[in-house]
């Protein structure tokens, strides 16, 4: 396994409170795998995503358990270790490039920079190896484009000028937070075929964030789904889009009906709010909003189980097959489009 994550807990402390925003969080991925983490804002997907390069600040939080990428124990690495693992094994793309880019250095500055504070090689060798990653990443005029400033770029082309830089030195774990909420629908279809073609060519494993659950089927082997800091239903994209066990999950395939979620917004189709994850309930955390919740269901919390092929945390999983799969055959970006047109969409400068 090139991922293996155990009893993943994250608490973060906030005055006199203390968030729990992750809750016995258990993952693997292997070689050349997608994995989508999806689920509404607050459910704890990009905090579980940071916590593997950790990127918390360690004086206010508090990360239980294990996470081995590869033969890294990244909990134990101290900090040369850790600064050596970041990019060379495991690397990201933010949600938002013109934040994570150094304004003041053009992008091929920043690849030539990570190239050679890792030894990888010589000035010269990497200039030449930027100029490679940008036409790989299907920037128009890379050899004059590789001396742009983050802000001379579009948001395509940041997009893609960040998954350069984060695949600069060759990792195996490539970590992808919400890539394509900030762009327009067809610059998403374009970084999502990006990731999918660069995956098959580098053998990459790929944990995709996002809360659109139309994303996760177009680039995902298997989709976890997650709550209040824990995975309630985890399986292949195919079967969980057929046949949703957790009632949450098949709130988000409805939800999938009418658009796909926007960033901070809730369930329409579901009453209430997620909990405060400073007073967690000691019942499931999903049962205020659930029509299927029962008394068991507020007294104490279910465990993951397999159930037909999926792992669901849930005491009343839906048994019967519901009528999910034709959202596998509708536009990943805009009614009218089918997902087989997405593997043909163009790719604009």
């Amino acid at each position: 396994m090139r991922l293996r994550i155990k009893q993943l807990k994250v608490r973060f402390q906030a005055g006199a409170k203390q968030i729990h925003a992750v809750n016995g969080v258990d993952l693997s991925l292997g070689a050349g795998k997608t994995l989508a983490l999806i689920g509404e804002s607050g459910s704890g997907k990009s905090v579980t995503l940071r916590s593997i390069l950790r990127l918390h600040p360690p004086r206010s939080t508090l990360i239980e358990g294990s996470i081995r990428v590869g033969e890294h124990e990244v909990l134990e690495l101290g900090p040369a270790a850790l600064a050596n693992f970041r990019g060379a094994v495991a690397s990201m793309i933010f949600q938002e490039p013109l934040l994570a880019l150094d304004p003041v250095y053009s992008v091929g500055e920043q690849i030539v920079e990570t190239m050679t504070r890792h030894g990888l090689c010589s000035t010269a060798e990497a200039w030449k190896k930027a100029i490679d990653l940008f036409e790989r990443v299907r920037i128009p005029s890379p050899e004059r484009r590789v001396h742009a400033y983050p802000h001379e770029m579009s948001g395509g082309m940041r997009q893609r000028a960040m998954i350069a830089l984060a695949l600069s030195c060759n990792p195996s774990l490539l970590l992808a937070d919400e890539p394509t909420t900030a762009l327009d629908a067809t610059v998403q279809i374009q970084i999502l075929l990006l990731l999918r073609e660069l995956q098959a060519a580098m053998n990459l494993s790929i944990i995709f964030v996002t809360h659109d659950i139309g994303a996760a089927v177009e680039v995902a082997d298997e989709i976890a789904v997650m709550y209040a800091g824990r995975i309630v239903e985890q399986g292949s994209a195919k079967q969980l889009m057929r046949s949703p066990k957790h009632p949450y999950t098949y709130a988000l395939l409805m939800s999938r009906a009418h658009g796909s979620l926007k960033k901070g917004e809730r369930l329409p189709a579901i009453g209430g709010s997620p909990p405060d994850l400073s007073r967690l309930p000691k019942g499931c955390a999903f049962a205020e909003r659930c029509e299927r919740a029962r008394d068991a269901c507020l007294e104490s919390q279910p465990e993951i189980e397999e159930h037909q092929g999926q792992s669901v945390r849930c005491f009343f999983p839906i048994e019967k097959h519901v009528p999910t799969e034709k959202l596998l055959q509708q536009s990943y970006s805009s009614p009218g489009t089918s997902s087989q047109t997405m593997h043909h969409a163009p790719l604009s400068h």
